[in-house]
């Protein structure tokens, strides 16, 4: 199912301050994905040497993401299947990876790597997908004070949603707006945009791009050296 913006529907002169009632839609965001178990996702994250993108699965109660990931330019040598958590990063690569990840994942040819804090734009839109769900909302008064933001209104896949901005970083000063979120009626994020450090283009995670399929353990993997 991809994901469609119609331009011709944009509307609002933000950006503005959020309304009590749209604080609210943004503090449930994160809640939503862990009520729903787990999302869909398409990650996309730029690069100088090409576009990479993760086509997978998010499982917000386990924190672990699986996916199949495509490159364009240099980035396809990082081509084949991956999945991940707060702690690891497993890689299977394949040359000729195919458009969806397996249900079940190979039970062999995978090696771990523990996530890079830094350097890696695809490791870090990894951690920021994996950060997109919480068990419970946050506090929407802070969200309003610290500087988060309504921008406007778009269509997503037919459905009519708020493109707000977050606030700062409680330990960062102008970070207000280097997160965009387009969340719908009831708090549910369908897109969220994400600027990050030494990147020209933002990473983009875009929600229910294709059926929802139940994330597995991956079996032992060989540790990069």
């Amino acid at each position: 199912m991809a994901v469609l913006l119609l331009a011709d529907d944009e509307s609002g002169d933000g950006p503005r301050p959020l309304t009590s009632e749209e604080a609210s839609r943004l503090a449930m965001a994160r809640f939503r994905n862990y009520e729903a178990g787990g999302r869909a996702v398409t990650i996309t994250v730029p690069g100088a040497a090409g576009e990479l993108t993760v086509t997978g699965a998010v499982d917000y109660r386990r924190k672990v993401g699986y996916g199949v990931v495509h490159g364009t330019g240099r980035h396809q040598a990082s081509d084949g299947l991956i999945q991940w958590t707060p702690t690891s990063v497993r890689v299977h690569p394949m040359p000729d990876a195919p458009a969806r990840a397996p249900a079940s994942p190979p039970r062999s040819g995978w090696h771990d790597r523990p996530p890079l804090a830094s350097g890696s734009a695809l490791d870090t839109a990894l951690s920021i997908a994996l950060g997109l769900g919480g068990d419970r909302p946050d506090n929407a008064e802070l969200l309003s004070q610290n500087g988060a933001a309504w921008w406007g209104r778009e269509r997503v896949n037919g459905e009519r949603v708020d493109v707000m901005t977050g606030p700062s970083s409680p330990d960062r000063s102008g970070t207000a707006g280097n997160v965009r979120y387009w969340i719908g009626s009831d708090g549910t994020p369908h897109r969220v945009r994400v600027t990050v450090e030494s990147q020209p283009e933002p990473v983009v995670i875009d929600f229910d791009t294709h059926p929802y399929v139940p994330v597995k353990p991956v079996p032992t993997a060989t540790p990069t050296r």
